[in-house]
């Protein structure tokens, strides 16, 4: 089963008037295609997004830690076998599947004040029996004196996991049949032999808008406490060499969160006539094929455009995202700071996006031309 505590977050309060909470969230970028797509398959798409977005909403409504409502979206994304995450992983070269996820805080969360502030984070890569991998990273972030590293792979993270509840399954539980074929003909070969104990299914009626992804999913969540957290989960790349590790793993690459405070005197004057926050803070969770987003440390050189030039998150993350398409990376990045402001800039034909505000009223998208609705 999985821990208590990733299904029931600590609550202290209700959000009161002017306290703003905001979650943003992606399935992937890069390999989706509108022409091949049909309007009932982007719609079982839009539903799960929908979905994600609600389980976040539900922690945030009610006062929860945004470490909380970001592992809440991510779960139902890493349980739903349309994203490249948790159930829906696709395959490396061996036919197996190395799972990654990760999780960033602005600042200390509020219900565990006995983290350490300079933890920052915690991440992980090539797990192979943990359902859900975001529940992992939540758990070992919040376990410094058991796992004192920023980042664990493997059997030793699974197993130290497992000791604080966290549930494991059997590798046959990431088989999909339609990331089997996927992995099978990008190698050139025929869709059989299947896996040991595997045989085709007639329970998967669906088919992909991501043909051979490289995406991954994740949640960024402002809570009323003004914590950001970034959470981030995927397979990685189909057929990637065994062994890889991507960007989700890597701090400041595929996945950032920070606090600081103001310290331009212009800036602050600023934001003093303004009304604005002295303190800032953002958090950022990017995907798209990520052995550029590690080339280029995309995701903490947007949050230091932020914080040292100034720049607006929206030009910040536009220009991030355009020298990835300089480099040939596709991909995308979702970014959220601490007043709420939020942005999905996107380089390719279409990313999974979606966010959902105090009012809960849930808005998604998927191609690069379409207006959250």
């Amino acid at each position: 089963m999985v821990a208590t505590q990733e299904k029931t977050p600590l609550l202290s309060h209700k959000p009161h008037d002017g306290q703003r909470f905001v979650l943003v969230i992606h399935g992937g970028a890069g390999t989706m295609s509108r022409a091949t797509s049909t309007p009932e398959r982007q719609a079982l798409y839009k539903s799960a997004l929908k979905t994600a977005l609600e389980a976040g909403y539900a922690v945030l409504r009610e006062g929860g830690e945004a470490m909380d409502a970001a592992v809440a979206a991510v779960t139902v994304l890493e349980d739903c076998p349309l994203f490249n995450a948790g159930k829906g992983a696709v395959f490396n070269t061996s036919g197996k599947n190395e799972l990654e996820s990760s999780i960033m805080l602005s600042k200390t969360p509020a219900f565990h004040p006995d983290v350490p502030p300079t933890r920052r984070g915690f991440a992980l890569t090539l797990l192979t029996r943990t359902r859900n991998p975001s529940h992992l990273a939540r758990a070992l972030y919040l376990s410094p004196e058991i796992v004192p590293h920023a980042m664990l792979s493997g059997h030793e993270a699974e197993s130290v996991g497992e000791g604080l509840g966290i549930e494991r399954v059997d590798p046959s539980y990431f088989f999909t049949e339609q990331r089997w074929k996927e992995h099978r003909r990008g190698l050139g070969l025929p869709d059989e032999p299947y896996p040991p104990g595997q045989s085709p299914s007639k329970d998967e009626p669906w088919e992909s808008l991501d043909q051979m992804p490289t995406g991954t999913v994740g949640a960024v969540a402002l809570d009323c406490r003004s914590c950001i957290a970034s959470v981030t989960s995927t397979g990685g790349k189909t057929n990637k060499m065994v062994g890889r590790i991507g960007d989700t793993p890597q701090m400041g690459s595929g996945f950032w969160a920070e606090e600081w405070k103001e310290k331009r005197l212009v800036k602050k004057l600023l934001n003093k006539f303004r009304g604005r926050r002295q303190t800032r803070a953002i958090g950022v969770s990017g995907t798209g094929d990520g052995d550029y987003f590690i080339r280029l440390a995309t995701c903490c050189t947007i949050a230091r455009r932020v914080k040292y030039t100034g720049e607006s998150i929206e030009t910040a993350s536009k220009a991030c995202v355009e020298e990835l398409r300089r480099d040939g990376g596709l991909g995308g990045v979702i970014v959220l700071d601490e007043s709420g402001n939020y942005a999905m800039p996107l380089n390719c034909e279409g990313m999974y996006r979606g966010v959902i505000e105090e009012d809960g009223n849930a808005k998604v998208a998927i191609f690069h031309d379409e207006v959250l609705a």
